[in-house]
């Protein structure tokens, strides 16, 4: 998986780009471009969401993944693995686990992750993947000039969902078509509106509990469309 292995060797390269730059900025600019990924974050999440025509499946999805990540504490198990890695690199920057989190679900949660994935697994040149590397390698750069050094650390879960993704694609796509895409990319078009209102300090939002819904998105397209 060449596509999935490069886009993390994108996001590592940026993100030390942006840690270099994060050392270098004083705060209030530091703050400032932390305000500016919330918003950015709210305006993709609502771009994404928009591609839905099945409100109900939306609404069911996020109900339903919500309760289920809830009761599988899902955030916990994650901070967990965030401060983990945290006391292991010896950081001490209070956004780790934001940078971790945020990167991830910016990273993963558009349509491009799973055509892409696809594209490579179904034994296509991972053209879509590539280009995907190229505009998260960009991103890491703003991201962990704003976050931190968490941002690197999002590769983790990168290279499991997507690599995932990649390696069981023969096996998946016959679930995947454009219309359950289409579905489960508006759910994580919900979640990244949550994540925008968390980085933006509005209210807390546990998003990363909301997950499941990308799931249960799929079943209920699979089933009822």
């Amino acid at each position: 998986m060449p596509g999935t292995l490069i886009n993390a060797g994108t996001v590592i390269l940026g993100s030390i780009i942006g840690l270099i730059l994060h050392r270098r900025l004083p705060e209030k600019i530091t703050t400032i471009v932390f305000q500016g990924i919330g918003l950015f974050t709210l305006f993709l999440g609502f771009t994404m969401a928009a591609k839905t025509n099945h409100y109900l499946i939306m609404i069911f999805s996020i109900v339903i993944g919500s309760i289920i990540g809830q009761l599988l504490s899902i955030d916990s198990a994650l901070d967990r693995f965030s401060n983990y890695l945290k006391q292991k690199v010896r950081s001490d920057n209070d956004k780790f686990t934001d940078g971790l989190i945020t990167a991830f679900l910016l990273f993963c949660m558009g349509s491009m992750t799973i055509l892409g994935a696809f594209e490579e697994g179904l034994g296509g040149r991972p053209n879509l993947l590539l280009s995907k590397s190229i505009l998260d390698g960009f991103s890491s750069v703003v991201l962990s000039a704003g976050l931190g050094i968490g941002v690197i650390f999002s590769v983790i879960p990168l290279l499991i969902y997507q690599g995932g993704l990649t390696l069981f694609a023969g096996w998946l796509g016959e679930f995947f078509n454009e219309i359950v895409i289409n579905e489960m990319s508006a759910v994580g078009g919900l979640i990244l509106i949550g994540l925008g209102i968390n980085i933006l300090e509005i209210k807390k939002i546990k998003v990363v509990n909301m997950l499941p819904g990308l799931v249960i998105a799929v079943i209920l397209a699979y089933i009822f469309l």
